[in-house]
């Protein structure tokens, strides 16, 4: 047998932490290390596997032998097993055969803490300690401000496979991306750009929800320094990175986190909790605190070792109530009869408090569909503690209300005004994600009704809308620019369809509106406050008009949005104003250099006509489908 020497980069204190489920820095301890023992170099391999009665370490430098080198469990009952096998490095592929007390079940696992796997369909995981030097202190120094929720928030979401493809439909790479990806999203104006998963998945058409490889970005694209890279060049470019995560669910894979040591180890052993029938995938046990542990230190290690910005956690409803996608019958109530998970509850609060006590300047935001209390308030005042919650109440309603003919718009001018009931119950972001263009639910240019003209009319329109909204804002790729077709993972987004003037107009309106998002104060910062937005008119339902305000802290920064949901001009269009001092247009997407009529606002006359609650009022034309703002 090859030599494991009994080696431990584990304190007691490690032990204690891991126990209680508080060590938040595991990736420093579990999984693979190269270090240096007795003079000899070789690697450190540690593995959380309690119910095991053996297990070994088996790779390209062991011909796959489990006999070669076996691991040492350790004496304290962590159920960790460890050894350091010399004389093997970077690049040494791998996997844990693992031999179960239970029924001996032997099993060959990837490392649930591997920094880098096999390109998939390969499963192997591989020796990786990647060395980078960052170069974006500048953008880390001032984050904090950069990224605060009282500063813009303009979010492209990106799925990085399909956004653009090289020649013969190859993936472009890490570094390829940090020169055309980086390039576009800084044109464009967006604050921020989101990942769909890039932690290592095995299946394409999950789109990387199904994470096997927790610790190790997608070999698709390259190695794990070059996706440093990626993050780097966007903050050098004054970019925010914010990543999707996936706490929720993890899928069945014979080298994956299930049954891992043949136990029920990292998933519920309770079905009930424990698999997803929506997704047919199991389920973290959040009452244990080594899968707390691992959970929270995954969040903590892209936060860590990646610089990324924010993340975005995944189907956080599915989390919070243990009835979800459930019939009676097939779900068991809490402890005080009810129906949330109240482990899971306590896991994410956890999370968001060693989040932000941990990284200034960051941000959680959840993917939460419900009308759960308090996602978005700090733990110590009874909420998740989340940054942002998307707002999918508001994007189910917009889209709705958008598909409908405008001619039947005045029967559900209430389906827009509604949102501004609860729009400050939450810090929402508003998202058209990549889920608005995929199962036959069109493209959002296919979603608006009308001809040519008047759906490109109406995007440019949902898209002001959106902006002068409260709230943050999400965009996913191909929406800015009209693609045509529904999303296809598969496959590039459509860029020739710029050279069409529609198109080519639609980009050109997001490219402005973010300028405009970032030039105009009054639209971030009361974002999340109901001191940062006014009606003037929302019950011209006959005319299908709404008219508001959005505020900021200066008064004279104020601005007022008016939105034509029709196709017929409205002019001589009489609006109350709160003051008597000179308005200009300085947006309006009808504009020509959008693909517009080009009914634009030239000069304003204010009078003193009572109308709205105001002394003042003003007579201005508002476009077909078409939406104006004044300052």
């Amino acid at each position: 047998m090859a030599l494991v020497i009994s080696h431990s980069l584990f304190t007691d204190f490690d032990i204690n932490l891991f126990k209680a489920g508080k060590h938040f820095r595991l990736y420093e301890k579990l999984g693979s290390h190269t270090i240096e023992v007795d003079g000899v170099k070789g690697v450190y391999f540690a593995v959380w596997a309690p119910s095991a009665k053996e297990v070994s370490v088996v790779g390209d430098f062991n011909f796959w032998n489990a006999e070669e080198h076996k691991l040492n469990v350790r004496w304290d009952g962590s159920g960790i097993w460890e050894g350091f096998i010399p004389k093997i490095g970077q690049g040494a592929k791998y996997k844990y055969k693992i031999h179960s007390h239970n029924n001996d079940i032997i099993t060959e696992k990837a490392d649930p803490f591997a920094r880098l796997c096999e390109h998939p369909p390969n499963t192997a995981s591989v020796v990786w300690e990647e060395t980078y030097s960052w170069k974006d202190s500048q953008w880390m120094g001032y984050r904090e401000d950069k990224n605060g929720l009282d500063k813009p928030y303009s979010v492209y979401e990106v799925h990085l496979g399909s956004w653009k493809r090289g020649n013969e439909n190859t993936f472009l790479s890490y570094k390829e991306l940090a020169i055309d990806l980086v390039r576009y999203v800084k044109e464009m104006g967006f604050t921020h750009v989101e990942f769909m998963p890039v932690m290592e998945y095995p299946y394409d058409p999950s789109w990387g929800y199904q994470l096997t490889g927790y610790f190790a970005p997608t070999s698709r694209f390259g190695k794990p320094e070059e996706f440093k890279y990626l993050v780097d060049v966007f903050h050098q470019n004054d970019i925010g990175v914010i990543l999707d995560w996936v706490p929720s669910h993890f899928p069945e894979d014979a080298h994956g986190l299930g049954f891992f040591d043949g136990s029920h180890l990292y998933e519920h052993p309770d079905r009930r909790k424990g698999y997803h029938p929506d997704w047919k995938s199991l389920i973290f046990n959040y009452g244990r605190n080594e899968v707390r542990a691992f959970l929270i230190s995954n969040a903590i290690f892209w936060l860590d070792q990646f610089h990324v910005d924010g993340l975005r956690v995944d189907a956080v409803a599915s989390m919070l109530y243990l009835d979800y996608s459930r019939e009676d019958g097939e779900w068991e109530p809490n402890i005080y009869g009810n129906n949330e998970n109240l482990d899971a509850i306590s896991f994410i609060k956890e999370l968001n408090q060693e989040v932000y006590n941990n990284f200034k300047g960051v941000q959680t935001i959840a993917e939460e569909s419900t009308a759960f209390a308090g996602v978005s308030k700090p733990v110590n005042h009874g909420g998740l503690g989340f940054g942002m919650k998307w707002m999918m109440g508001w994007m189910h309603d917009t889209l709705e209300y958008f598909k409908k003919e405008p001619v039947y718009r005045k029967h559900h001018q209430n389906d827009l005004s509604f949102s501004m009931t609860y729009a400050f119950t939450e810090n929402f972001m508003l998202p058209f994600s990549h889920d608005e263009v995929v199962y036959g639910k069109k493209s959002l240019l296919y979603r608006m009704p009308g001809d040519d003209w008047q759906r490109f009319a109406n995007l440019r329109l949902l898209f002001g809308y959106m902006f002068t909204h409260p709230g943050a804002n999400l965009v996913f790729m191909g929406g800015e620019f009209a693609q045509s077709s529904e999303w296809n993972f598969q496959q590039s987004l459509d860029w020739h369809l710029l050279e069409y003037d529609g198109h080519s107009g639609v980009q050109n309106f997001v490219k402005d509106l973010n300028k405009f998002y970032k030039e105009y104060p009054a639209l971030y910062e009361k974002q999340f406050s109901p001191e940062g937005f006014q009606w003037i008119d929302y019950g011209d339902h006959e005319n299908s008009i709404l008219v508001y305000i959005r505020k900021g802290h200066d008064v004279e920064n104020d601005i007022i949005i008016a939105c034509n949901f029709t196709p017929v001009p409205r002019e001589n269009y009489r609006v109350g104003v709160p003051k008597s001092e000179t308005l200009k247009e300085v947006l309006n997407s009808d504009a020509k250099k959008y693909g517009g009529s080009g009914m634009v606002n030239e000069n304003i006359n204010i009078e003193k006509k009572d109308l709205h609650g105001y002394k003042y009022s003003i007579e201005i034309t508002i476009p077909p489908l078409g939406i104006v703002i004044f300052q």
